[in-house]
């Protein structure tokens, strides 16, 4: 397994399963917290992150390998690769932060946490041994090895990634500066 700068722990399962929904209040609650949060999204396949027809779009289209965008609130830069990057280089590209949470990424990532939906599949794509946790609301699944959580328990998720990963709750006044 990789070394990485940072925690990194990645969101599973199938598609539709309610991953994305899930992972936003996990940021939200840690970043509510304090902490200071990466994500990233793994793509299978080729796929625009810039808006079609915005100068940025246009300047890359014009031939720019390296596009940048500044604002009072945020800096971005679009640049193209020969590969997908892997985690470990997304996790030391992403500066200043607490932790890396990820979509996908399945195969890499150090940490799994898998979401299964009963209106998707009543099935995990992860073995038992494989999980952190589970987040799910098929009941079969409550006796997992894992820690097991309700689909809509992303504070119970966020609290055991940062007594895990981030030196628990005690640990939230260093990261945010101040008292919480």
């Amino acid at each position: 397994m990789m070394d990485f700068c940072i925690p990194v722990v990645s969101v599973v399962g199938r598609g539709d399963s309610g991953r994305t929904t899930f992972l936003e209040g996990v940021i939200a609650t840690l970043s509510s917290r304090g902490w200071r949060v990466a994500t990233a999204k793994n793509h299978a396949h080729e796929t625009d992150i810039d808006v079609p027809g915005k100068d940025t779009w246009r300047h890359e289209r014009a031939g720019a390998v390296v596009t940048m965008v500044s604002a009072p609130n945020r800096f971005g830069i679009i640049r193209r690769v020969d590969s997908a990057r892997t985690l470990a280089e997304l996790a030391a590209e992403a500066g200043d932060v607490d932790i890396l949470l990820t979509e996908g990424f399945r195969g890499s990532s150090p940490v799994l946490i898998e979401v299964v939906r009963a209106e998707r599949s009543s099935e995990p794509t992860c073995a038992a041994d494989e999980v952190l946790a589970l987040v799910t609301d098929v009941p079969e699944l409550a006796d997992c090895a894992a820690a097991v959580f309700a689909l809509d328990d992303a504070r119970g998720v966020a609290d055991l990634i940062e007594e895990r990963f981030l030196g628990g709750p005690d640990a939230r006044r260093v990261a945010s500066g101040g008292e919480t």
